[in-house]
């Protein structure tokens, strides 16, 4: 059994919420860089250039990539040799966010959702948590902008509706945002479950770094076939035209009932913003 203290997840996670809103991942940067050379519209290359640009300022001045620094997003997989020592798992991720909102002077935009009251400290997060084998715990963060998330959509769709239906319905919910969730984005899509598990495993597979694919082949083919399809709608970088609509489609399943076809369509901004950690 490994004794792992509170204090240090909530150091951990206090890190996290700061160097995730203002670093932007390589493999995001990369990305920007690459669809730079292949975007066709003057105006888009222009955008794309603007965004990397951005990228540079906010690590050479120490302040948040965007203004919107997002409700905190947690997946955590717990090791089952694992004891936590002070603080229970759920209060000590929560004071990390408190800490690192506050510290890296995040904007706090989390509210009561009836009163629209502000709880002050971007709390409480989202945490999801896995059990898994080993001695470490493994935390992966993304703070989660609405611009994009207002654009996602859920989708009860008939088994008979099969492939087809999930790809015009993804293809539309993209088409249908249009600009407003800052394109070039990242598509992240569940496929299977119920409508939590769904909205949940889609929710996940924005973590994945640009260019991972799904391990199973057909998923995968299907994943480059929906990104070259939203690319050619021409809603472009911040939707002025081009063929830079997103810079990934990541797919996840997961097994179903017999009588459904949940599929979820959770959409991130270009900032897909997203740290892991090993304790």
């Amino acid at each position: 059994m490994r004794i792992i203290k509170s204090s240090q997840i909530t150091e951990v996670v206090r890190d996290m919420c700061i160097k995730a809103n203002i670093y932007l991942g390589e493999d995001v940067v990369e990305s920007l860089k690459e669809y730079e050379k292949k975007e066709s519209n003057e105006l888009g290359k222009n955008i794309l250039n603007i965004l990397m640009k951005n990228c540079e300022i906010a690590k050479e001045k120490q302040m948040p990539i965007c203004q919107d620094t997002g409700m905190a997003v947690f997946f955590v997989s717990i090791g089952q040799d694992v004891h936590i020592d002070g603080k229970n798992i759920n209060d000590a991720i929560n004071e990390g966010v408190k800490q690192g909102y506050k510290d890296g002077y995040l904007r706090k935009s989390v509210v009561t959702p009836i009163d629209r009251k502000n709880t002050q400290d971007n709390t409480p997060a989202i945490i999801h948590y896995d059990i898994v084998e080993g001695d470490s715990i493994t935390i992966e963060f993304a703070p989660k902008g609405f611009g994009s998330e207002n654009m996602s959509k859920m989708k009860m769709l008939k088994p008979s509706d099969g492939i087809e239906g999930i790809k015009s319905f993804i293809i539309e919910t993209v088409k249908e945002a249009g600009p407003n969730p800052c394109p070039p984005i990242v598509v992240g899509v569940g496929i299977g479950g119920t409508i939590e598990k769904c909205a949940q495993i889609a929710k996940k597979s924005l973590l994945r770094d640009i260019g991972e694919h799904n391990e199973d082949e057909n998923i995968k083919e299907l994943e480059i076939e929906i990104l070259k399809e939203i690319n050619n709608l021409g809603i472009g970088p911040q939707g002025l035209g081009g063929n830079t609509t997103a810079l990934a489609v990541n797919i996840e399943t997961f097994p179903t009932h017999i009588a459904g076809l949940p599929v979820v369509v959770n959409i991130n901004c270009h900032a897909a913003r997203h740290k892991k950690v090993i304790i």
